[in-house]
């Protein structure tokens, strides 16, 4: 038995110890190295998401002067004031609103398209390029455009319904109309969207699975709520969650089409601390209304994967 075998016998925890600092060692420049890849989307992620967190933190606290710097600690104010406001309430239930409007009946009708656009028929492509090209608008120049064709006294709507002897409404301008007209136009901006993702899953869906549902005499409804539907709850599952996000942060839409009217009809949350932020200049009371939009986002996305993502099979 030579030295080094001795010294074990005599300790067998060292070397036990020895690996152990040495498995951490290697752990740690590991962990050195991604950090190292990772620093420039840090550096990114810290100046624009966490440091206008903490400083959204640290205004809902205050007062503040026009120019928005803080003038007096007022604490959990704010807030109270939130929880009381009816104008806030008011902003709240038009978001919820606008997210019952728009998330479901967009997600179907991408859904619509994406199994047509699945079909293998002629010029399928140019049909797929025609309802994919959304994505290319930005959100800015399609509610321009949308604006145009809404308008009630020189839009082409209201002109083509009035060809065939109907009345057309005054889309932006009336409040019973102007919310669900900002929808139409979100649908149609998010359609593209929306449709390539759930044409890439069907298209993730082995012909496989249809034969053997064929052979076995199931038609195409049974087939669709069976097989397709379950294989595709993944991308649907996606859409539900980065749709309602957006629409919660829906912003350019609103301003460029209705400004958050008429009578406020359509003063959506993100407008809403918009107006209190860079209109009345009250940067507290926007900060603290920022503060509760992220927790009301946070909320829904952990319900979402807590209870819709059971209903989720992953192939």
């Amino acid at each position: 038995m030579d030295a080094s075998q001795a010294r074990l016998r005599r300790a067998p925890g060292q070397g036990e110890a020895a690996l152990a600092r040495g498995r951490r060692a290697r752990e740690a420049r590991q962990l050195g190295e991604a950090l190292i890849y990772l620093a420039p989307s840090l550096l990114l992620f810290a100046v624009f998401v966490f440091i206008p967190l903490g400083r959204s933190v640290y205004l809902s606290l205050f007062s503040t002067n026009p120019l928005g710097n803080p003038r007096s600690f007022i604490g959990p104010d704010w807030y109270v004031e939130l929880a009381t406001s009816p104008d806030f309430r008011r902003s709240l239930l038009t978001t919820f609103q606008f997210a019952l409007y728009t998330v479901p009946v967009g997600i179907v009708l991408a859904l619509v398209l994406a199994v047509l656009a699945n079909r293998r028929l002629r010029a399928i492509d140019v049909f797929r390029t025609f309802f994919s090209s959304t994505i290319a608008v930005s959100l800015a120049v399609a509610a321009t455009i949308w604006a145009l064709l809404l308008s009630p006294s020189v839009g082409l709507l209201n002109y083509i319904l009035g060809l065939i002897g109907i009345r057309g409404p005054s889309w932006l301008t009336d409040p019973t109309a102007a919310l669900l007209s900002v929808s139409l136009v979100t649908i149609w901006a998010n359609l593209g969207f929306n449709a390539i993702v759930l044409l890439a899953g069907l298209q993730g869906i082995p012909e496989e699975l249809y034969e053997s549902a064929r052979i076995d005499g199931a038609a195409g409804p049974r087939i669709f709520r069976h097989i397709t539907v379950p294989l595709l709850s993944p991308s649907l599952f996606f859409l539900l969650v980065v749709n309602l996000i957006q629409v919660f942060q829906a912003f350019t839409q609103i301003h460029v089409l209705t400004r958050g009217g008429p009578a406020n009809a359509t003063d959506a949350l993100v407008y809403s601390i918009y107006l209190d932020a860079f209109v009345n200049f009250q940067f507290g009371y926007a900060s603290a209304q920022a503060l509760v939009l992220f927790a009301i986002i946070l909320a829904l996305t952990i319900l979402q994967f807590r209870f819709v993502e059971r209903r989720v099979h992953y192939q």
